[in-house]
């Protein structure tokens, strides 16, 4: 048990580390599309105009037949709006999504832990953990362009970054997950 504690604390800070190579360096800039300073002060000034409240909005929604007339005619935008600005590197955040990467990673853990009996050798355990990892990823972000006609390089690109962060976390927990003593050959003799 200790040396999966050990494995979660590692696999948290690669997932970390992955985190801030996609989503905190120019990379992030394949993902997210960006405006000039006058259309994106235009954007944030008709968002405080019209959304009343943090939460995600789905403009138009099909909640009305009118609306569900503008929404097939189009342009649609689902937003994830926040009433009160934040730090752009907000070290809170950081802080409580490293805890959440270790109570992940712990859960991969633990996962690999109960099946360590029937699934001994490492690279068993890391074949696992990485097709779990991406299926999480898959159905978690590639869902979105599929049924919200969402945009495709986002949603990949979430895909892979969550993808890789995940496999790294399993492969790292995989690898320091208890090895199981040798068996005795089955043909070795008995003591009577």
């Amino acid at each position: 048990m200790a040396r999966m504690i050990i494995g979660a604390i590692v696999a948290a800070i690669a997932m970390f580390i992955l985190g801030f190579i996609f989503f905190a360096t120019p990379l992030a800039g394949l993902a997210i599309a960006n405006l000039d300073d006058a259309p994106a002060a235009a954007v944030q000034d008709a968002l405080a105009a019209n959304l009343p409240r943090t939460g995600t909005y789905s403009v138009p929604d099909i909640a009305t037949p009118a609306q569900t007339n503008m929404f097939s005619r189009g342009p649609i935008a689902t937003i994830h709006y926040n009433t009160s600005g934040f730090a752009a590197v907000d070290t809170k955040a950081l802080a409580i999504g490293l805890g959440l990467n270790f109570v992940v990673a712990l859960a991969i853990g633990l996962a690999l832990l109960g099946i360590d009996g029937r699934v001994a050798d490492f690279g068993s355990r890391a074949r696992v953990a990485v097709i779990i990892a991406l299926a999480a990823a898959g159905y978690t972000h590639l869902g979105e362009p599929i049924y919200l006609h969402h945009d495709w390089p986002h949603f990949i690109y979430l895909f892979i970054a969550d993808g890789l962060a995940l496999a790294a976390a399993g492969l790292i927990l995989a690898w320091f997950l208890p090895r199981p003593a040798a068996a005795a050959p089955a043909d070795a003799p008995t003591e009577v």
